[in-house]
């Protein structure tokens, strides 16, 4: 009998409604680069080479998260740090919209925890091409023979809780290997065992936000921003962010200061303007130290709206250059012994070059 062949990666968690809600916020492009790192993994995506988008999924977001770079084939060869006590790092592509739907297989990926789940006729509503990858359904009693299987139907007890949401087996062999889940809704219930193609990774376009070159620091409740976002007109085809220096102390100064925050949309039936005061409120925070303005397509800018929908915070930061970065803090569900597990999403967007 051959031996089982050794994982890179291996997590569980008994619902993973939350981990699917982190790929939906990255889901607009169907190739994604994997990472992964002892202290959980990265799902990343770009559009156009202007539009770069990162999910950060913790380790503490699963149940069981078991990492072993040294079980990939050593003729393979995988992006590795250097030996400065840097973590090594295995990376892969696969196709994303193919992994959400296998999430979805039983319609549950899209239930919010502590909602009914009740299952749904109709998919995730994720727009994706899917690319490649294949997906099987074992029905009880049916159990897999191959041993890289993610454990089969007889060690479900394991590693998933009975009733409380739909559970999550993943598990990566290394280069040349698959990305296989093992989805159950109970560990007496029906499963679903998928095996999603991976590629080598390719070059991804790098886009460094320096801090120390911020020139517009916000953080302010997702709602206010998605709430504005929504309500544009599809055709807007530009979208400039204007940020002013918080007005100085004084009922008079304030009522006559231009606002902290103003978002203009401009498209084919004319142009919106909407304006966020220094109202802490409004604004938690609010850093500028002078007027600047920079202009995004508002086509880009839109991809943000899947992450804005289910986060709780939102941090916006322009660099010098122009350079937009929105960090999406997502709410994290209470854990064993009352410990939250917070995870987030980054995008950033380049500027047009034309500021007109």
């Amino acid at each position: 009998m051959a031996e089982e062949q050794p994982r890179v990666l291996t997590a569980s968690v008994h619902d993973f409604r939350y981990f699917a809600a982190l790929l939906r916020g990255v889901n607009f492009t169907n190739r994604a680069n994997v990472s992964i790192a002892p202290d959980g993994f990265t799902v990343a995506v770009e559009e156009a080479r202007c539009l770069s988008a990162t999910a950060f999924v913790f380790s503490h977001v699963f149940d069981e998260f078991v990492y072993n770079p040294d079980a990939a084939q050593p003729s393979q060869s995988q992006p590795r740090a250097g030996g400065d006590g840097e973590p090594i790092l295995t990376s892969f592509e696969i196709p994303l919209g193919a992994l959400m739907e296998c999430l979805n297989v039983f319609g549950t990926a899209g239930i919010a925890p502590g909602t009914s789940q009740k299952k749904k006729k109709q998919g995730d509503g994720d727009e994706s091409d899917g690319g490649g990858g294949g997906k099987r359904a074992d029905r009880k009693g049916k159990r897999r023979a191959d041993a890289d299987d993610a454990g089969g139907n007889a060690t479900l007890d394991q590693w998933f809780a009975p009733g409380k949401g739909t559970g999550m087996r993943m598990s990566y062999a290394g280069p040349g290997h698959p990305l296989t889940l093992l989805v159950a809704e109970e560990s007496g219930g029906p499963t679903a065992t998928c095996e999603i193609t991976t590629w080598d990774p390719e070059p991804r376009m790098e886009l460094a936000f320096d801090s120390n070159a911020a020139v517009l620091k916000i953080i302010l409740k997702s709602s206010w921003l998605r709430d504005a976002l929504s309500e544009l007109d599809p055709s807007t085809e530009k979208l400039t962010i204007i940020g002013n220096p918080p007005a100085p102390r004084g009922r008079a100064a304030r009522s006559s200061a231009p606002p902290c925050l103003r978002l203009r949309a401009v498209g084919q039936f004319g142009s919106t303007e909407m304006d966020y005061p220094d109202d802490r409120e409004v604004l938690e925070t609010c850093e500028c130290a002078q007027p600047v303005s920079f202009t995004y397509r508002f086509a880009h800018i839109s991809r943000a709206l899947r992450a804005l929908q289910s986060s709780l915070k939102t941090s916006l930061r322009v660099d010098d250059e122009g350079l937009l970065s929105l960090q999406f803090m997502m709410p994290a569900p209470r854990r064993q012994g009352g410990q939250r597990s917070e995870a987030f999403i980054e995008f950033w967007c380049l500027p047009l070059d034309d500021q007109t």
